[in-house]
């Protein structure tokens, strides 16, 4: 009987409890809209299990083919190195174990649909919308690759209504969230939102939530967390890398 590969989501891991609390329900609301899918958390550092331990539990189970999913929102130094690094050791010594590597979550369409889900959550009203500018607050990479994709997903959504929306980092990039809302004011933007492009609560999060409240922002809304959208995403990229790959024609 054909048995569809099982889902590992891979995350990142932290010392604060809510965000493997956060992460746990987001593969959970995953595993709810895909009854039968075998759907298994695991995360790089502080939290328990390892990538190590889940392949080796699967493994024991029977389960021949796993889809490993960066929770990451860029391909940045942990997509492109941390985690293929990982899996290759942890694979060593089970036989038969075949891994294949879903692309990170971002860009996409349907994050953009959460953090609009947040802001919502936050206070923003539809007809808030044109008077309102954005600071699109992302964790930060000393990746140049990922901060140009956090550039241009800025650019793209400022094509939707917003007066503004500009870009901003926890760490390692500049600017950071309260130059941002600063460089709005400074602007004559009337109101100014700030919208966390991270998952789950943490140390990064927290300092995005703290710059924006120091520089007088209208309002924070929360991380992505479980949204159904993200939860979505997660299927999606799943299912991209287990579709089966169409060979074109030869040419004459």
């Amino acid at each position: 009987m054909f048995r569809a590969p099982a889902l590992l989501v891979i995350a990142h891991g932290s010392r604060d409890p809510r965000h493997a609390a956060t992460v746990h329900a987001l593969t959970r609301r995953a595993r709810a809209q895909r009854p039968g899918l075998r759907v298994e958390t695991a995360f790089l550092d502080f939290d328990a299990p390892t990538v190590a331990q889940v392949l080796a539990r699967l493994h024991r189970s029977g389960v021949r083919e796993v889809v490993a999913l960066p929770l990451l929102l860029t391909r940045a130094f942990h997509a492109k190195t941390d985690i293929p690094a990982v899996l290759a050791e942890a694979v060593t010594g089970l036989p038969g174990l075949a891994v294949r590597v879903a692309d990170v979550l971002g860009p996409s369409p349907l994050l953009t649909a959460a953090l609009e889900r947040r802001l919502r959550e936050a206070g923003l009203s539809p007809a808030d919308r044109a008077g309102t500018g954005v600071v699109l607050a992302a964790a930060g990479s000393s990746d140049p690759e990922a901060i140009a994709v956090i550039a241009e997903i800025a650019r793209e959504w400022r094509h939707t209504g917003w007066c503004a929306v500009r870009p901003a980092f926890a760490s390692a990039s500049l600017p950071r969230t309260e130059d941002a809302v600063r460089a709005l004011r400074a602007e004559g933007v009337r109101r100014v939102a700030v919208a966390p492009y991270v998952i789950a609560p943490g140390r990064l999060p927290d300092r995005i939530a703290a710059g924006a409240h120091a520089a007088g922002a209208d309002l924070v809304a929360p991380v992505l967390g479980a949204a159904p959208e993200l939860a979505r995403l997660l299927l999606h990229r799943y299912d991209a890398a287990t579709a089966p790959v169409t060979a074109l024609p030869l040419s004459a």
